[in-house]
Parts: structure tokens; C-alpha cells; sequence
């Protein structure tokens, strides 16, 4: 194939200006990803990456319920659930999750980042203001520039910014606020309490994303119901592939909502449904969610304990409450050299570098577990502890 000099300058360019800034990023040599420890380029490391928050990705009773959908369903739903790629195990999941949630109705789609595209296209049009966290996971970002709705961002979970953002556009025909309700690079929680009556008040459709709360806060289903305001929110998006161990993602809310997603949700509508495995595998983590506490709390607990270690260690961890805690570092460098050090202590935990987050920000974030026993502890204390010597904490 003839190669093109041009093409060739512009990937070179682009490529050489993210080595500078210790940015290029590259799939790591990773075996097992999802269990509590990886295979990393030959090396046993203990994973504080994957968002394997309850430990269910390896469940036998999620791997029951993949091997038996396969069996009865095969390998592919071969279509769009709009053309044939249905099956009434896909009912039976929108039904489970819209009863989970406690809401009216649910529909299952591929994605985390496909739901948020469906469910803003489907929302929202030039007509809309769309008001979102500045700190919005990604998907959350482009659905609303898919959207072509106004874009207005608040500063991170400052409400009062919000609310005179909002005054700008009173009269707008329709408005609509979109959260994260856990955010996935700091840790910390929305301010619900304040926005639910916000929206309330300025008659704007609320859409919480709880894709890091899901299975983990509120009995499993999210820190809307942790908080009891669950009845005042207008969209419920969660997934299966973090806590619940699974793939896939839900969208709960209102009936006519969740029609207008069907209707509307562009990801919906041309996507080949989720494959038979992951919708079995996703009602068994529902399932095992709801009728066990035991692993969200230990989950909990965990969290607080290690931020009492990093806080005596001299670390920042930000504003993290949750099983999402950063080790604040600042330069992309720093945070790079802490990653390869913990390595060499046994333990994987990423160095997260802008654009994910800002600049100046670079962090190492530990993803916790609820499957970490006293041992797998010990080796992640032993290792920030030999890791804050070495920094001179």
C-alpha cells in the first residue's frame, strides 16, 4: 500500500508531542483483567484497576447464567432488538431492571457510553439547554454534541454556579441537567440533595449517570435510592460491566422516557443487541446484588480504612468518599515513575494523565474491591508506604 507523507507527518507530529508530555498510551500487556490479581508482562500484580468493584466478574453464578443463555440462545443476537435481535431473555432484563430501579420501565443497551448517547439524542435537540458537571465522564460530553443542544457546563458540583447558569436561561423551551452521581476519576459524590430540588424548581429533566454507584451504594441501586430521592429523578443509567461484573447498560425511568429512547436512541435503534452471555450473566448479578449486602459494605468499609492510610501516610486524596480514591500527584511524570514503583512492589494501580483528567492533576487511582482480604492489604499498604518514603512524605 502506497504510503501517504502527509498522513505519515501528522501521526508522527501528533505522536512525538504526546511523548513529551508523558501522554502516549498504549494497551498494557495485561492477562485476566477483571480478577483480583493480573498476569502484567510476566509479573503477579495485585489490581486496583478494574472497576470489578464487587468482585462478581468471575462469580460462578454469573458464569451459570453466560454458559446457560449461550446454550439455549447461542453466541449472537444476529440483529437490532428492532428487527429480530430480541429474545425473551432481553424482556426478562428490562423487566428485572425496571424493577430493581423502581421505576416504570427499562431498556438494556450495549454500552455505558452507548446509553448516554441514546439517552441524550433521544432528550434533547437545538431547542434544549443541556446543563452538565464539568467533570461529566466523556460519553456524557458527546451525547450532548450529538444532540446539538445548547452545552452549558457548571463547575464540579458547585450548585450555586449552576443555578445562576440557569437563570441565564429561564425562558429556554426545554432544560435538562446531567450528573455523574460518582465520579470515576475523583471519587466523590453529586450533590443530590440540592440539585433534585434545583431541577424542581426550574423544571429541568434530571439524568443521573451511576454507572460507578450501580450494585455498589443504596442497596445496589445507586446513591439516588442511597439518598432516598430516587422517586425525583427523571433518568436512571447504570451499567453491568463495572460492579455488576457483566457488559451492558440500562436506561430506567418514566414510560414515555424509555420510549423515546427506543424511538430516538440512535445507539439503540442500529446497534446488534447485547450477546445472549452478557444479558444471562447481567440477570444473575441483579439477582445476587439484590439479595446480598455483604460485599457493597465490606466494599464501604475498605475505602474508609485505606483513606485513613493514605491520610497518615501524608497523601491527597482528593475528595473521594467512595471505592474510587486517587493519589493526587500533579505532573504526568510523577505519576508515571509512582505507577512503575507500586509495581515493583506488587501492586498495579494506573497513572491516570490528562485529557482523562485535568491538567495539572495526574493521579494514581485505586479502584477497591470488595474481594481484598488482610493479605492483599497488607502488600497495598506495605507498597504506599515504601512509596511515600520514597517521595519523602
Amino acid at each position: 500500500m502506497a504510503r501517504n507523507t502527509a498522513w505519515n507527518e501528522f501521526f508522527a507530529s501528533r505522536f512525538a508531542e504526546l511523548e513529551q508530555r508523558s501522554q502516549f498510551r498504549e494497551i498494557p500487556p495485561v492477562d485476566r483483567g477483571a480478577d483480583l490479581y493480573i498476569e502484567y508482562d510476566g509479573r503477579r500484580l495485585l489490581n486496583l484497576a478494574s472497576n470489578n468493584y464487587l468482585g462478581l466478574a468471575g462469580a460462578s453464578e454469573l458464569r451459570d447464567g453466560a454458559i446457560q443463555a449461550v446454550q439455549k440462545y447461542g453466541a449472537s443476537s444476529g440483529a437490532s432488538r428492532l428487527v429480530t435481535g430480541n429474545f425473551a431473555l432481553y424482556d426478562q432484563l428490562d423487566r428485572a431492571v425496571a424493577e430493581f430501579k423502581e421505576q416504570d420501565d427499562a431498556v438494556c443497551v450495549g454500552s455505558g457510553y452507548a446509553a448516554n448517547l441514546c439517552v441524550l439524542t433521544s432528550l434533547a435537540d437545538r431547542n434544549t439547554v443541556v446543563f452538565s458537571d464539568r467533570l461529566n465522564h466523556a460519553s456524557i460530553v458527546d451525547g450532548i454534541l450529538l444532540s446539538r443542544a445548547t452545552h452549558v457546563r457548571y463547575r464540579h458540583n458547585d450548585l450555586e454556579h449552576l443555578a445562576g447558569l440557569m437563570d441565564r436561561y429561564v425562558d429556554a423551551p426545554r432544560k435538562l441537567v446531567v450528573t455523574d452521581t460518582v465520579f470515576s476519576m475523583d471519587g466523590d459524590v453529586a450533590h443530590l440533595h440540592e440539585l433534585v430540588p434545583l431541577c424542581r424548581d426550574y423544571g429541568a429533566l434530571l439524568v443521573l449517570d451511576e454507572a460507578h454507584a450501580t450494585g455498589v451504594m443504596g442497596r445496589g441501586r445507586g446513591l439516588a435510592h442511597e439518598l432516598g430521592v430516587q422517586d425525583e429523578v427523571d433518568v436512571h443509567m447504570g451499567t453491568f460491566s463495572k460492579a455488576l461484573g457483566s457488559y451492558g447498560a440500562f436506561i430506567a425511568g418514566r414510560r414515555d422516557i424509555v420510549d423515546a429512547v427506543r424511538n430516538f436512541g440512535r445507539a439503540f435503534i442500529f446497534s446488534t443487541s447485547l450477546p445472549p452471555a452478557a444479558v444471562g450473566a447481567g440477570l444473575a448479578a441483579l439477582e445476587l446484588v439484590r439479595s446480598n449486602q455483604d460485599r457493597s459494605e465490606r466494599l464501604m468499609l475498605l475505602s474508609s480504612q485505606l483513606r485513613a492510610v493514605l491520610r497518615r501516610l501524608g497523601f491527597d486524596f482528593g475528595p473521594s468518599t467512595t471505592q474510587i480514591i486517587p493519589i493526587m500527584l500533579g505532573a504526568n511524570d510523577v505519576a508515571l515513575a509512582a505507577r512503575d514503583f507500586l509495581m515493583d512492589h506488587g501492586v498495579f494501580a494506573p497513572a491516570i494523565r490528562p485529557p482523562t483528567v485535568p491538567e495539572g492533576t495526574s493521579r494514581l487511582r485505586l479502584s477497591l474491591r470488595a474481594d481484598l482480604g488482610g493479605k492483599d492489604m497488607d502488600l497495598l499498604c506495605a507498597g504506599l508506604e515504601a512509596l511515600a518514603g520514597e517521595s519523602g512524605r
